[in-house]
């Protein structure tokens, strides 16, 4: 059977301010294979130019969020796996770093099983909704490999360098409720309200105003390596900035109406 083609490995719905990009590969799990990664990079270009938008919910169709890497993709290549793998992590990590870079709060909308780069994908998101049978699985150390997608980001951010590698090489898997437990999950739910969760939670985010969120997550991201004075500067900017804006204007007009 033919492999979905390059428009529908991946699907873009935008709805107000809320976008929705769901991986259509649900014959192989949602792995990642060059049409993929290139259509992926492509999404994310689209969405971090609409300034409309302010949440990005990431989603599989089928059994899975995502697989990993498509184990028949480096199997075919092994003669010349450094050129396939390159090319094929070019177009991901553009799409990765550009959720990272991109001024929009990105949710990991996780159900069946995050593996590999699905799973690094799920902990690079800046928040994750996992349904309660969902297992995420480093799979990397299972073929000598190290990770990719950013998994070495999300892991060392929030649980820091000794967690991360216990995790990456001597964990098998760990289950939606370990994951929240370690910080790397927002909110656990039962699987048939992952959707409706991860819809609330989208809407909840996507009333802050887009400034706020631009330099919230601007902050948050740059802290762990900033230096205390320099980060300070940049709060002080970012909230001098928010309050030239229309949003904070009518925030203040409202609560002085209250007092009065």
């Amino acid at each position: 059977m033919p492999d979905t083609s390059f428009e529908e490995t991946a699907l873009l719905d935008i709805a107000g301010p809320v976008a929705t990009i769901t991986l259509n590969r649900p014959d192989s799990f949602n792995s990642i294979n060059l049409a993929i990664a290139r259509r992926l990079e492509q999404i994310a270009a689209q969405i971090s130019a609409d300034d409309s938008i302010r949440v990005v919910v990431i989603e599989g169709r089928g059994r899975a969020f995502c697989g990993g890497g498509d184990i028949q993709v480096f199997a075919a290549a092994m003669d010349n796996i450094g050129p396939v793998v390159s090319e094929l992590l070019h177009h991901f990590h553009q799409f990765i770093a550009t959720l990272r870079r991109m001024p929009k709060i990105v949710i990991a909308s996780v159900h069946g099983a995050a593996a590999g780069a699905g799973m690094s994908m799920a902990f690079i998101a800046d928040l994750c909704v996992a349904a309660s049978d969902v297992k995420f699985t480093a799979a990397y150390n299972r073929l000598g490999v190290s990770p990719d997608g950013g998994g070495t980001v999300g892991l060392t951010e929030t649980i820091g360098a000794h967690r991360a590698l216990q995790f990456l090489l001597a964990e098998d898997s760990i289950t939606a409720q370990q994951a929240y437990e370690r910080g790397l999950v927002t909110k656990v739910v039962p699987p048939d309200q992952l959707k409706q969760a991860t819809r609330e939670l989208a809407l909840r985010l996507a009333k802050n105003s887009a400034e706020a969120i631009r330099s919230t997550k601007a902050l948050v991201h740059a802290a762990p390596r900033t230096p205390l004075e320099q980060q300070l500067e940049a709060e002080a900017a970012g909230i001098a900035t928010c309050m030239q804006t229309a949003t904070f204007r009518d925030a203040v007009t409202t609560f002085l109406s209250k007092k009065a």
